[in-house]
């Protein structure tokens, strides 16, 4: 049997439990060539699939790639689960991770005045579940840890990089606007999955402000000051070894 390059990716694909990049199919396949030559052979793949009316699929996935059974088959594949126990992330923990996700990098204490409530437990859990991770320490008193999501998250809620999470006014926009929507929902599911529940209103309203403040100066032709322009609100970070990070206490 004459195996070729293209077979090595396909059962390596089919073979791995976790998204697949095209660096790390190029350390195991270094006669497939670089990585725009894999992603070639993985789209004649994909392509192969879609004319044999295969059940499989190939999806870039948490900026990788990985075989995946197609929607319509959805229903028989959840029955052969349907035994199998799933671990769901409570509202709080919910809470918490959006505010993290919108919001990264993010200190502990700033997530509790979002929140209005201790964050400990609830951090240590997101990060036992690799849904989170620390991503350096805040220049402020105490070098604060900073918060971010992590890969798994990409690819627990399907998403192939963090741009894909949908925008804090379409989804105001889609709890508001859907009535068919809103009527499969009680009043208390609907207020605590609005934005403004989370305390993420504030931020999607300041977004808004800045591009209609952006539109009006660019229309009037009105220059920003030395002042303005010089005006830098980033968050500094600061890298870390290994060795500095400690698990969040109770």
């Amino acid at each position: 049997m004459v195996i070729d390059k293209i077979q090595i990716v396909e059962a390596l694909l089919f073979a791995s439990d976790t998204p697949l990049n095209g660096k790390k199919l190029r350390e195991i396949v270094p006669e497939a060539g670089t990585e725009k030559n894999i992603k070639k052979l993985i789209s004649q793949i994909d392509e192969k699939y879609e004319k044999q009316n295969s059940p499989y699929k190939i999806i870039e996935l948490a900026g990788g790639y990985q075989i995946v059974t197609r929607d319509e088959f959805a229903t028989w594949i959840s029955k052969l689960y349907k035994s199998r126990s799933k671990s769901r992330l409570t509202r709080k923990g919910l809470e918490t991770l959006a505010i993290i996700a919108y919001k990264q990098p993010i200190t502990k204490v700033e997530v509790e005045k979002i929140r209005g409530v201790n964050a400990d437990g609830v951090i240590r859990t997101l990060s036992e579940r690799n849904l989170i991770t620390i991503k350096g320490r805040e220049k402020a008193p105490g070098n604060p840890l900073l918060y971010g999501t992590t890969d798994y998250f990409l690819e627990y809620f399907g998403l192939n990089n963090i741009s894909d999470l949908p925008k804090l006014k379409e989804i105001d926009e889609l709890l508001k606007g859907d009535s068919k929507f809103l009527e499969s929902l009680d009043q208390v599911a609907l207020d605590q999955m609005l934005p403004e529940t989370l305390g993420l209103n504030s931020m999607a309203e300041n977004q808004q402000t800045n591009n209609d403040e952006t539109k009006e100066n660019v229309d009037a032709h009105i220059p920003e000051s030395d002042t303005e322009l010089g005006t830098d609100n980033t968050t500094e970070i600061e890298d870390i070894d290994e060795d500095d990070i400690e698990s969040p206490k109770e």
